[in-house]
């Protein structure tokens, strides 16, 4: 297989030449003074130079790499070449661009040896500037080729790949008689149908598996019946593909003359090109038979279709089938029967080519000797099924099943498919068949009905009940009260012992919290007894001690009061949801503070400085770092176009 998509994309003559400057200018060293040594300055323009060269070499040599050469592919693609894009011009664009390539190389070749004798800075840069002006100038002849060659490239990548080495079945006729829907419904591929002539102008390929094997299906454009001359060249490459490809031809006949051409004019159509049918399969295939059937043909009609069959090549096979596209009528048996055809015809060629001979060799074919006393081992279950199926040809469920229609075919009597709907509740096995049709929702309650559903859950109900009724017939579930009383003593006590040991840890932590930093004298002699706040606070309003400990500092987890010490202990307030109405702490921001005044002077002082932090960018307080904008280390030194240098 030739991959033709691989070919790389050709630039216009212009933009190659700012392609190879620019690669030029950046690959190679940009700077030199008339200081350096004379054979430095030379050495300097030459890489110019031969870089130049070498680009523009390297870029055609890849041109003339990926064309295909004409002389050197399969006669299919040479000849389809020569169609599609004349041979001659093809030739000669490739040779222009191989001519261009040697002119540059000899161009390089002479400024070089002149640069060898430049005494100068000035002499040698004229050299190199005008080397690369000649070589872009040459290339700038190149704008036809390579736009010719661009468009070739295009198409090209165009193409349907076509193996001409595998099996093919080609389809051909005149133009609308039925090849294009053939294809699509023997093949997966979606080529255009219209009820006009033309409407396929390049070959399209299909393939189909047939006997595990992979077919390949040429659809070619229509050919009207005049000299090969007058051809143009749609009909050219249905011509080519017939010519040069060993495939099996199917050749479609419109019996109905509804593509706009007579009988006369079809069977004029296959005598001129039967040389192209000689020695390869041939199905002639009377198509649209759903428009005219060939019973209702004239008989001169009829004796112009039986002179095809009889006037067909020599030594081939040909092959007649009324086939209708429309209805799928024959298409399955036609397309069959070439694949057929076809195979037998390649494993001729092979046999005949010699090569079995060699593989025989290879190939060692065993015979096995039956034994006479060895007989049949059939198990007795098999033996008396066979008999059983002998006596009983039918049951009477396979009488029920035959009377029955199936789904299908009530789907056909009731309108097609879309038109009937399939009832999938009918044949449902219930208890009462009442509830065939219920509606039974999906979500019931917040729950999913599928996951409650047990068909056993009457069974277990009724099982539990006589459980229970058993339980309570039991003498010895009464002395379950006095259990249940001990029980609960016991509980009383243990959550007194509970009790004292969150006491008893209250204790040790509020000693733990003696050792505090203390407070200046002055301010200690302000502030009051935590005793007389909370006094004075329960007086005025009831309760209103919790929420001033809940704002303090100083609170500490499992802390309680004696009233609600004691009122747990009696059992009257459930103090877990005291607790989750507890309010949390929060920092003072007066705390060390002498007054309310310093505080306002303090955060006001604060929200400046945070202000200027912010405006600045600081990360914080301590955020002293001053950024060096342009550091010594990455601006020093030589910045040349295509890198940057530390030195």
């Amino acid at each position: 297989m030739y991959k033709f998509k691989e070919i790389q994309t050709i630039p216009p003559s212009k933009q190659l030449v700012d392609i190879c400057l620019s690669k030029t200018q950046r690959k190679t060293p940009t700077v030199v003074h008339p200081g350096f040594k004379i054979t430095r300055i030379r050495a300097f323009y030459m890489r110019k130079v031969k870089f130049c060269q070498t680009t523009f070499c390297e870029r055609f040599e890849k041109i003339l790499e990926d064309f295909p050469k004409i002389d050197d592919i399969h006669p299919f693609y040479a000849d389809l070449c020569n169609v599609l894009y004349d041979r001659d011009h093809y030739k000669l664009a490739l040779g222009q661009v191989n001519a261009c390539k040697k002119i540059l190389e000899n161009i390089a070749k002479d400024y070089v040896r002149m640069m060898k004798f430049a005494d100068s800075l000035y002499k040698a840069k004229m050299l190199k500037r005008a080397a690369l002006g000649r070589m872009c100038t040459v290339v700038k002849k190149l704008t036809g080729s390579l736009s010719y060659l661009e468009e070739v490239r295009q198409h090209l990548g165009r193409l349907p790949s076509i193996n001409p080495a595998t099996r093919t079945l080609i389809l051909t006729g005149y133009p609308n008689v039925g090849k294009s829907s053939f294809m699509n419904i023997v093949t997966s591929a979606n080529v255009d149908v219209q009820p006009y002539a033309f409407t396929t102008k390049s070959l399209f390929v299909g393939h189909l598996d047939y006997n595990y094997v992979r077919w390949q299906v040429i659809d070619t454009p229509g050919i009207l019946d005049h000299p090969l001359e007058e051809r143009n060249t749609i009909e050219m490459t249905a011509v080519t593909a017939l010519a040069h490809l060993p495939a099996a031809v199917l050749f479609f006949v419109d019996i109905s003359e509804m593509c706009g051409y007579p009988l006369a004019q079809q069977v004029a159509l296959f005598n001129s090109i039967k040389p192209l049918f000689q020695n390869r399969p041939l199905l002639i295939l009377l198509n649209k038979t759903d428009l005219r059937k060939i019973e209702d043909l004239s008989p001169e009609d009829t004796a112009l279709l039986k002179s095809m069959t009889e006037s067909a090549h020599e030594g081939g096979i040909v092959e007649t089938f009324q086939t209708s596209c429309a209805t799928k009528d024959g298409v399955d048996a036609a397309r069959a029967k070439a694949c057929d055809l076809l195979l037998e015809k390649r494993i001729d060629a092979k046999v005949k080519s010699g090569k079995v001979d060699s593989l025989r060799n290879r190939l060692h074919v065993t015979s096995v000797q039956a034994r006479a006393d060895r007989p049949a081992c059939i198990p007795q279950s098999v033996v008396r099924q066979k008999e059983q199926q002998a006596d009983e040809s039918m049951t009477a469920e396979d009488e029920v099943r035959k009377e029955e229609k199936l789904e299908k075919e009530r789907m056909e009597d009731l309108g097609g498919a879309g038109v009937y709907n399939i009832d999938l509740w009918k044949r449902s096995i219930l208890d009462d068949s009442s509830w065939t049709y219920d509606k039974i929702p999906e979500i019931m309650d917040g729950h999913n009905v599928s996951d409650m559903i047990d068909p056993d859950i009457d069974a277990r109900l009724a099982e539990l009940e006589r459980e229970e009724m058993l339980l309570m017939q039991d003498p010895s579930i009464k002395e379950d009260e006095k259990v249940l009383k001990e029980w609960a003593e016991t509980q009383g006590i243990l959550d007194e012992v509970h009790s004292r040991m969150r006491q008893r840890r209250l204790v040790n932590r509020l000693n733990k919290s003696k050792n505090h930093a203390v407070a200046p004298r002055k301010l200690k002699m302000r502030e009051k007894e935590a005793k007389d706040v909370e006094q004075e606070m329960e007086e005025r309003n009831p309760g209103a001690g919790a929420k001033v400990r809940g704002r303090s500092t100083s609170v500490k987890r499992g802390l309680l009061t004696k009233r609600a010490r004691s009122a747990t202990m009696d059992g009257s307030v459930d103090m877990e949801s005291a607790l989750k109405r507890a309010r949390s702490m929060s920092r003072l921001s007066t705390k060390g503070l002498p007054n309310e005044q310093v505080a306002v002077a303090n955060e006001k002082k604060r929200r400046k400085q945070l202000k200027m932090r912010s405006k600045k960018g600081k990360k914080g307080e301590a955020d002293n770092h001053i950024p060096d904008l342009k550091p010594k280390h990455l601006y020093s030194g030589k910045r040349g176009i295509g890198h940057t240098d530390w030195r």
